[in-house]
């Protein structure tokens, strides 16, 4: 586990490196995500575990979609046919997806209450919270349409835009 740790802290130059773009042509495209859809398939159900079961705050939104403002980006549910059908791909595909969306903390005792926070909301707990080989904690869980949400505390840096003051 520390040479998982030592390893990552060895790679912080060549990712400070890359954050610069170092050698990269000035693009259209921006580096950050402003939002990420999710294709659901029951829009009120998911509203329900995103709004009412993990708090998240939901925008004012038009019938058929639903928007939750998240720190650095939003978060859109959708219909799954729908969103397939605006994307122009077939929404019958199954299986893993290979995506899982993120959510660091500041400690192992809040892994451990948003992992309990997203399971009373209707989560099913995939992987519980446990140490990593990297020299974290974490674990994961999968909301009502199967989408993997890691809860992860990272001693080693902050991943992700920091948390707002209030």
């Amino acid at each position: 586990m520390v040479e998982a740790a030592l390893s990552v802290r060895s790679m912080w130059p060549y990712m400070e490196a890359r954050l610069t773009n170092e050698g990269l042509g000035e693009g259209l495209m921006k580096p950050r995500i402003s939002m990420i859809t999710l294709g659901v398939r029951d829009l009120p159900r998911s509203i329900e575990f995103y709004g009412r079961g993990l708090g998240f705050p939901q925008m004012d939104s038009p019938p058929g979609v639903a928007f939750f403002t998240l720190n650095g980006t939003w978060l859109g549910l959708y219909g799954r046919v729908e969103l397939a059908q605006d994307a122009l791909v077939d929404a019958d595909s199954s299986g893993f997806a290979g995506i899982s969306l993120a959510h660091n903390v500041a400690s192992e005792k809040e892994v451990e209450q948003v992992m309990a926070q997203a399971e009373a909301a209707g989560a099913v707990v995939t992987k519980s919270a446990r140490k990593t080989e990297w020299g974290g904690y974490a674990g994961y869980f999968s909301d009502p349409d199967g989408f993997l949400w890691e809860v992860a505390h990272n001693p080693l840096f902050w991943v992700g835009p920091a948390d707002a003051t209030e």
